[in-house]
């Protein structure tokens, strides 16, 4: 299961992602989550298109998830019944006040534009400033060296014995 883009992991859509559909073939109450995740459909994403469609088509797109399930007990059930069940537990049908994942990524897209205008803008400063300090450093005489009291060697040499 992988992710095209970011999605909103709010917990609106908790009573319906954690919502039990049936139990499995262990006896353990098989959720929503799970059922998509098995089916490699996020889970978040897919809570948010259900949202936004209407009432019946978000059961039937769900209903049509669920029938997909075929060796899980939830294929005897009517997968219509359990799907306008968690329909019901949906944030809203129809229009919703959450954000689209598009609005989330033009978000993104603008906030990633500013970070990189920023750091374009500090790497050129940074290289003015990098620059007019070496061009400082080179218009300064370069220091004189006392070559009249140095030796001119610093290695001593041991004296032979006469």
């Amino acid at each position: 299961m992988t992710r095209s883009g970011p999605v909103w992991l709010g917990s609106e859509f908790d009573n319906f992602l954690f919502a039990s559909i049936v139990e499995d073939r262990n006896g353990t109450p098989l959720s929503v989550l799970s059922a998509l995740a098995r089916l490699n459909v996020d889970p978040w994403e897919e809570a948010a298109k259900l949202t936004r469609l209407p009432g019946e088509t978000a059961a039937q797109r769900l209903a049509s998830l669920i029938a997909a399930l075929s060796d899980e007990p939830s294929a005897r059930l009517d997968p219509g019944t359990i799907a306008i069940r968690l329909v019901e537990l949906l944030p809203r049908h129809g229009g919703s006040n959450l954000p689209s994942p598009k609005t989330l990524l033009d978000g993104a897209v603008t906030t990633n534009s500013r970070v990189v205008i920023y750091g374009l803008l500090y790497v050129i400063f940074m290289a003015i400033v990098l620059g007019g300090q070496c061009t400082m450093a080179s218009r300064r005489a370069p220091a004189q060296i006392d070559t009249a009291s140095a030796p001119a060697s610093s290695t001593v040499l041991p004296q032979a014995p006469q």
